[in-house]
């Protein structure tokens, strides 16, 4: 396979205006994972073009003798000793919650969904709504490997500075895509195009069912495809128990770096766990 380049996302990054099995040597597959070369984990992603019919959500009853049920979709939940706007969990706990915006080479979602199930970790995802209608396998795909996944808007555009209607469509849009593919509206509504959402947004999300607006305190700038180095020395530089990483799914530096990202994270004590696991 030949050069492996960095796909052009669909959307401007948010920061340019504003149950798989553990390992059990966690350190040892760590170790093995951050000497993988990732171009060797960029399979070939066929995207759907043109309309998207959403498959209906698997049955959650029991299935014929020996079979195993979808894993249930994680669901909004409230933390009474956080605020509307969540940064970061307790700092007191050697946990972190690293967060994807979902969008992007699937591939590279894949990919980074192996490498974290393999280390024993778990992540957290924000969808993008038309994200989903191009690639909804990948929505299952999150649900059943037991990471979290949320909602990102609808199609990625400024939500702080749109109409009240405008807004709202878009966070309950995306919000009906998930529930269709995975019979929840996400456990996590993440303004797009913004780290912080307005007081208006912030109400919004709450009317569709989101407690909470997730934030973060560790910006990876990963976007700004800095080389896969840089992006594991930025978070380690800032990183700390309680921490919530901003990462995304759609760069290729982001993918080579996971590995020993998650390598620097247990040398220090520190495991990756989804955001409800951090605030539970």
């Amino acid at each position: 396979m030949g050069r492996v380049t960095t796909p052009v996302p669909s959307f401007p990054p948010d920061h340019e205006e504003g149950a798989a099995r553990a390992v059990p040597d966690r350190r040892t597959a760590l170790r093995a994972g951050a000497g993988l070369a990732a171009a060797g984990a960029f399979a070939a992603a066929c995207a759907p073009s043109g309309g998207v019919v959403h498959p209906a959500i698997p049955s959650r009853t029991a299935g014929p003798r020996g079979s195993r049920s979808p894993i249930a979709a994680p669901v909004p939940r409230a933390f009474p000793q956080q605020p509307a706007q969540i940064a970061n969990g307790p700092r007191d706990r050697k946990q972190v919650a690293l967060t994807f915006h979902g969008q992007g080479d699937p591939s590279y979602a894949v990919s980074i969904l192996d490498t974290a199930e393999k280390a024993g970790a778990k992540i957290t995802v924000l969808a993008v709504g038309t994200w989903l209608d191009q690639h909804p396998e990948v929505a299952r795909r999150i649900v059943d490997g037991g990471h979290d996944l949320g909602n990102h808007t609808l199609r990625h555009v400024g939500i702080n500075s749109m109409s009240e209607a405008d807004a709202l469509a878009e966070i309950q849009g995306c919000a009906d895509r998930l529930r269709r593919l995975t019979g929840s509206i996400g456990a996590w509504f993440r303004p797009s195009r913004a780290p912080r959402a307005t007081p208006l947004v912030e109400r919004l999300a709450r009317r569709v069912g989101y407690p909470h607006v997730l934030s973060y305190d560790v910006d990876s700038l990963d976007y700004t495809s800095p080389g896969a180095p840089a992006v594991t020395r930025k978070v380690m530089g800032e990183v700390r128990g309680g921490s919530v990483v901003s990462l995304h799914f759609g760069y290729a530096d982001t993918v080579t770096a996971l590995p020993s990202l998650l390598h620097e994270l247990d040398r220090r004590g520190l495991t990756a766990v989804t955001t409800t696991e951090l605030l539970s």
